[in-house]
């Protein structure tokens, strides 16, 4: 199995400081917890992902990798059974596989399988060196009432001097005012919702093959016309018949079987358009960079000798912006200019839970309530999920309230009293989550049901995903967790000593195919609905900023997309993962945005809270 597991690693362009020892200690993983050598993989690229590491496995980094796998393992114990309650020593006994088994099989194992345990428990000891052992404790959580450093800043890009700090004093036990310096109020923001679809009440969860069908053809076809009206590139061809010479093609990074890219052949799907809908087997030997998942639409140059597999030389995964008018004529250059230099805003964001995980009183959003009363943005944008289905009381059922009656209390009540404490100077968006409890079960997602004129217009609801504008600047946000799906199904390929930012280049992902969501087949937990996909998923042009909260680790960038090209100043977006607010019975993280113009003079803080 040491092959498998060192094949899945390459296959993901890890490599090892040590890979004899690394390979051991991996392979007792995978029997101690009955992993594949796939998931012990993923669970790898997560935990490098959060950590920002390289691309080389380091043994050193095993003994805090284990802790995430048994975290991982007392989860999974716990979603089997949510009113079991796990004691020290049970988690000790699932760990380790110490429980009695019910049912008794009698069967002596042979001499040659006995011999073999030993000779992996012997291993497994010996690697270890007694630095690294299955009973290091589990990483505590600090109780949210109880924790230290709060309001303390984690990442800032682009700080300025003026950027008032937040000062904690631990010995004083004084109000918040003596925490968090309070600020004058600004002006308020103009807010327009750019798009709102599915409209709430709308029918779902109908959707057939064909919707699936014209989904993905959809997205061919208008990728195909955006490479051809940019100038750059032909009309696309049939990649499936054989040709000794160079062609261009369009269409869709698949499997052969449904299940993950890297373990199947990699297929490309064209249009009906230029190939009927066939697919045809893609060879990507000679590229030396390349970073595809599924669901990918991309354009290939190469050439199909035999016409059963394209060999490509090279992948257009982004559409070069096209020159435009407004580079002819001065007056609206400036006009834009002038445009650009008044798109000021202000915004915190957070994304939610907003309660801990032990009870419902909802303390993580009074704290950051608390903070942007003395901080006074322009905006406050908060993503679900609000009424979380995942809490442990609610899918025990020992709330005593309808989720409705939770959401209207809990959240708006707060909120309400927020924005009247504020007066008129500030806006509120919220987003749902299909985890909400309290909302429909669909994504793409219909807005809450809130009547704007019942909070002074000051508290409004957007779809999931959703798009908007405060002040001409333009904001998109989704509360499914893009980031993570696209890091377990993306492969990727990175010349020596080339760029290893992955985080980055899976936010890129979102800007260069355009759309909210662009795995397919999506992951199991998402309740994609296709008839619904095409007008919500789809954006045609780069906003301002990109919020994709995720439960990788929490990040502020600056991405840049066309590279080489001209107008790189307008193809900019400053894309950030705000975490969550709350994590387990301790303390997350949210934003601080201050947009002033283009994201390169805009400042961003990812704080404690």
């Amino acid at each position: 199995m040491e092959e498998e597991i060192k094949a899945e690693f390459t296959r993901n362009g890890f490599n090892f400081d040590d890979e004899e020892e690394i390979l051991q200690k991996c392979l007792t993983f995978c029997i101690q917890y009955k992993l594949s050598a796939s998931d012990l993989v993923s669970s790898w690229d997560i935990y490098s992902l959060n950590r920002g590491l390289e691309f080389t496995v380091r043994s050193s980094h095993m003994g805090a990798f284990l802790e995430q796998l048994q975290r991982e393992q007392v989860d999974k114990v716990k979603q089997k059974d949510s009113g079991l309650h796990l004691y020290s020593n049970d988690v000790a006994m699932i760990l380790h596989g110490n429980i009695e088994e019910t049912e008794v099989i009698p069967d002596t194992p042979n001499a040659k399988g006995t011999s073999a345990q030993e000779k992996l428990s012997d291993s497994a000891q010996k690697t270890t060196g007694g630095k690294f052992t299955f009973e290091k404790p589990l990483e505590s959580v600090t109780p949210f009432g109880s924790r230290k450093n709060k309001f303390v800043v984690q990442t800032t890009i682009n700080e300025q001097p003026n950027i008032q700090t937040i000062k904690v004093e631990e010995d004083r036990e004084n109000s918040e005012d003596d925490i968090i310096k309070r600020v004058q109020p600004s002006q308020k923001c103009s807010l327009l919702i750019d798009r709102s679809q599915p409209e709430p009440g709308c029918r779902f969860m109908y959707d057939r093959i064909e919707d699936k069908f014209d989904f993905m053809e959809n997205c061919i076809k208008k990728r195909a016309a955006a490479y051809v009206s940019s100038g750059q590139y032909e009309e696309p061809v049939d990649p499936s018949v054989a040709s000794q010479k160079s062609i261009f093609a369009v269409g869709m990074i698949c499997c052969e079987e449904e299940g993950r890219l890297k373990e199947k052949p990699i297929l490309l799907q064209s249009s009906v358009e230029h190939s009927g809908g066939q697919r045809v087997r893609l060879d990507l030997q000679k590229l030396n960079q390349f970073s595809i998942f599924p669901g990918q639409v991309v354009g290939i140059e190469g050439h199909n000798p035999s016409g059963h597999c394209l060999i490509a030389s090279k992948i257009i995964d982004s559409v070069p912006s096209s020159i435009t008018s407004t580079e002819q004529q001065p007056s609206k250059r400036q006009a834009l200019d002038h445009v650009i230099q008044s798109s000021k805003v202000s915004l915190i964001v957070a994304a939610g839970p907003f309660t801990t995980s032990d009870n419902l009183l909802f303390e993580p959003l009074t704290e950051l309530l608390s903070y942007a009363r003395r901080k006074q943005p322009q905006l406050l944008v908060l993503l679900g999920p609000f009424i979380d289905s995942d809490h442990p009381n609610l899918r025990k059922g020992t709330v005593d309230q309808t989720f409705d009656d939770m959401f209207r209390l809990e959240v708006l009540g707060k909120l309400q009293d927020y924005v009247e404490y504020m007066g008129s100077s500030v806006n509120v968006i919220l987003m749902p989550s299909f985890r909400d409890a309290n909302h429909d079960f669909v994504f793409p997602q219909p807005a809450f049901e809130i009547r704007p004129a019942d909070f002074n217009h000051q508290i409004y609801s957007v779809s999931n995903p959703g798009m908007f504008s405060a002040n001409e600047v333009k904001v998109a946000c989704c509360t499914v967790d893009i980031l993570k799906h696209l890091s377990a199904e993306e492969i990727c390929r990175n010349p020596q000593g080339g760029s290893k930012q992955r985080l980055t280049n899976l936010a890129k992902h979102i800007l260069n195919q355009q759309s909210f969501y662009p795995l397919y087949p999506p992951a199991e937990e998402v309740p994609l609905d296709f008839s619904l996909a095409n007008e919500a998923l789809q954006f045609s042009s780069v906003p301002d900023i990109l919020i994709l909260p995720s439960d990788l680790a929490h990040f502020v960038k600056v991405l840049s997309l066309g590279e080489g090209n001209d107008r790189e100043e307008q193809d900019k977006c400053l894309c950030i993962n705000p975490a969550r607010l709350a994590r387990g019975e301790g303390g997350g993280f949210f934003v601080e945005i201050n947009y002033c113009g283009n994201p390169d003079s805009s400042t961003a803080s990812i704080i404690r809270i």
